[in-house]
């Protein structure tokens, strides 16, 4: 089985942060966003996983570099592959044509979920879906008695159904999926302007394709700052099980309130830390109280009051500010 991660997005609502780092990159509890996605993905099937393909834009060496490391750390063979262009979901998936192929998983990295169930993997297809309040800015799926999915509307102006696409599939024919999403492009067939992959699955349930759905019991998105640093709160809470304090931490007159993640050769000095705190290597917080915050790497933060906040790396703050969002590099002093 392969998996396939389209990340090729900008992550302009996610801005000044991911003018340095990819969004798919950027730490959820001490680890990259896409790092937990694959283990996630991982965890949905007993049947190894081949090869994993990224999809991205011009990351650069260093990134694609710590991409692959993912996948060989899981022990499958990391690829890379560039959109060059935002033409849509069916177009970014078709970038990574080599991998459509037998069974694969497709993933988009702009979210993180929890799910009680595994792929069946002799079912012709799996879309994880989640009931939502307001189903006008997704793709939504209607169902039939049995529970096979009956259509696939994308963001529909007048209600169809609230079981919206989370953007996570499971297809046991990869090249009857690749087919399809190359008859969209050949033909120039788009919906709002784009080649989706919701047609390219409609058309192939039209021909035989029959798809379940597989429901979440979370979904987490990492949109924004705010939705970011809730996510980073839920992981915290839900992925108990993971060591989040490294050994290498100095704590001078400091407390921690759990759940939090404190990274590598981090120094506390007379501060309250937590709940739902994740703190990157190499940072130094004197006299503060955080809470709810991520603070990436190489920081430095002294005289701070700050919830809800979320700091990049080798930033370095005084004085006290009460919500925040900060890319890498910054200084402030007040």
């Amino acid at each position: 089985m392969n998996i396939i991660i389209p990340m090729a997005g900008r992550g302009t609502r996610m801005r000044p942060h991911t003018l340095t780092t990819p969004k798919p990159l950027l730490p959820i509890a001490g680890k990259p966003i896409v790092q937990r996605l694959v283990e996630d993905l991982i965890a949905l099937t007993d049947e190894p996983i081949e090869e994993i393909g990224f999809i991205i834009g011009d990351f650069g060496e260093e990134v694609e570099d710590q991409l692959r490391g993912i996948a060989m750390e899981k022990g499958a063979k990391g690829k890379i592959f560039y959109q060059d262009k935002a033409l849509g979901t069916a177009h970014a998936i078709l970038c990574a044509k080599e991998l459509l192929k037998e069974k694969v998983i497709i993933a988009f990295a702009d979210t993180l979920f929890e799910t009680n169930m595994a792929i069946n993997t002799e079912e012709d297809g799996i879309i994880f879906t989640q009931k939502v309040d307001d189903p006008t800015s997704f793709g939504v799926v209607t169902l039939d008695q049995e529970g096979y999915i009956t259509g696939m509307v994308e963001k529909p102006e007048t209600f169809v159904s609230d079981q919206a696409i989370i953007g996570i599939y499971y297809f046991q024919d990869g090249f009857f999926l690749q087919q399809e999403l190359k008859f969209l492009l050949d033909n120039g067939i788009k919906t709002k302007g784009e080649f989706q992959l919701t047609d390219a699955m409609d058309n192939m349930r039209k021909k035989g394709a029959r798809f379940k759905t597989g429901e979440v019991t979370e979904w987490l998105d990492c949109g924004n700052k705010d939705a970011t640093v809730n996510t980073n709160r839920r992981i915290l809470e839900l992925k108990k099980n993971e060591k989040t304090i490294a050994d290498s931490m100095t704590n001078y007159n400091s407390v921690i309130i759990p759940p939090c993640y404190i990274g590598e050769n981090v120094v506390l000095e007379n501060s309250v830390i937590g709940p739902h705190v994740s703190i990157g290597n190499n940072t130094v917080i004197k006299q503060s109280i955080l809470s709810n915050s991520i603070i990436q790497a190489n920081s430095y933060l002294e005289n701070k009051i700050m919830e809800n906040s979320m700091l990049g790396n080798h930033v370095s703050i005084k004085g006290t500010i009460d919500s925040i969002s900060v890319g890498d590099y910054s200084y402030k002093s007040s």
